[in-house]
């Protein structure tokens, strides 16, 4: 038995070494993709099965009820399938496996949601709340309106570098998930803003002028900004305009795509922007722009 559990952990190091190394995916993703494989391992080992060879269907079932019981959401449910497809799909190629016991195993249906996201007016009452007059207010306006610009996701934003970002063309590189790159537009006012920022709050906070392999976004001691930063700074500003609490820098990116599609923007065109591998992942803002026409067409048409 210890001999198997040995195996079980080097295999899923190898699988940590894989998702880091090979796929390039972000600490975070990483850490969410171990603690999953690391709640299956655990249980596995409590039922005493020796290795990931002899996981059957029929057990993956049995934990998967197990984690119904615990009250835990379908989406997680699923969250942690897809994990576990990754994890023996490296297993399969490795030949650390003969066959997946996930094949037979049904991902629940996931409810739809609706991406939450702001209106015009408030996103504009939100680009105003930071202090022009500060460096860190040059910073939030700056990072505010990149977020909303450009739909970008908040890894991507504290990833991005002085060098990636051409302000005069209003385009900029982006590092995506799984390593992959994008370019993205912004307007003239997040250009205007980061501008402003990169030349006079940008210098104060770090001490020095940018460089090209520089971040764009610095905390207050000259250091990179974190994705957890990003967050406070977003839930303060929110908080200033129109009472919003713990609103997720994600609803500006959903806001930026709710935004484009209103205004009749290609579908596609907005998948790209976001960086979605999958069409699929962008048809959710077509619910919200369905629901948006569905009231106008309710006010404005006199046999509605």
């Amino acid at each position: 038995m210890g001999a198997d559990c040995s195996r079980a952990d080097r295999a899923v190091e190898e699988f940590r070494v894989y998702l880091e190394s090979e796929r390039r995916l972000s600490p975070r993703t990483v850490r969410a993709y171990m603690g999953d494989v690391g709640q299956l391992l655990e249980w596995m080992q409590a039922q005493g099965i020796g290795g990931w060879d002899v996981l059957t269907p029929v057990r993956i079932r049995d934990f998967l009820a197990e984690l119904w019981d615990r009250g835990l959401s379908r989406r997680s449910v699923a969250r942690m399938l897809s994990a576990y497809r990754t994890l023996y799909r490296f297993f399969l190629r490795e030949d650390e496996v003969r066959e997946s016991p996930l094949e037979p195993v049904a991902t629940p249906k996931q409810e739809k949601r609706i991406p939450n996201f702001m209106d015009v007016e408030e996103v504009f009452h939100l680009l105003a709340s930071p202090d022009p007059n500060t460096a860190l207010g040059q910073r939030d306006r700056a990072l505010l309106e990149w977020l909303y610009a450009t739909g970008v996701r908040v890894g991507e934003a504290v990833a991005l570098r002085v060098g990636d970002v051409d302000i005069a063309g209003q385009r900029a590189l982006i590092h995506g998930k799984g390593g992959k790159e994008r370019y993205v537009l912004f307007g003239r006012s997040a250009a205007r803003a980061l501008t402003r920022y990169l030349e006079v709050g940008w210098p104060a906070l770090a001490g020095a002028c940018p460089g090209p392999g520089d971040p764009v976004f610095l905390n207050y001691r000259g250091g990179a900004l974190s994705d957890r930063s990003v967050r406070r700074i977003v839930d303060r500003h929110m908080a200033r305009v129109a009472g919003y609490h713990k609103i997720s820098p994600h609803v500006l990116r959903h806001t930026f795509a709710t935004h484009l599609l209103d205004a009749g923007a290609d579908l596609r065109a907005v998948q790209e922007l976001l960086g979605h591998a999958s069409l699929r992942s962008t048809q959710i803002y077509t619910h919200t722009t369905r629901e948006r026409l569905l009231q106008v067409y309710l006010h404005a048409h006199p046999r509605a």
